[in-house]
């Protein structure tokens, strides 16, 4: 994929960045070898795919299992949003109105 296309595909879901936010990150990606690119001319301009190396296919499957680990520890750890029945807790005390009297 191109990085514009990359940039209408990330805005699709929500993220709004901008090629001077994407190509910088595409250029340490590709330095650090977890992508590829491959130039192409296309309508006289040079366009520039990118794809995953098989370094880069690692490196996402173990964030991926990371951040499962991590969603699975935070819904763990929340606080359950039901409330308890009305009678198991209890009859509810009325709070006066104006300040204590």
């Amino acid at each position: 994929m191109y990085g514009l296309a990359l940039i209408a595909e990330l805005r699709r879901h929500g993220y709004a960045l901008s090629p001077g936010t994407l190509y910088p990150v595409l250029h340490q990606l590709e330095a650090a070898g977890y992508v590829g690119r491959l130039d192409r001319v296309v309508g006289g301009r040079v366009r520039k795919y990118y794809r995953l190396t098989p370094r880069g296919a690692v490196a996402l499957a173990d964030a991926r299992r990371k951040i499962g680990e991590l969603v699975g520890e935070l819904l763990e750890a929340a606080p359950s949003r039901r409330r308890p029945a009305r009678a198991a807790a209890g009859p509810r005390r009325r709070r006066r109105r104006g300040g204590a009297r």
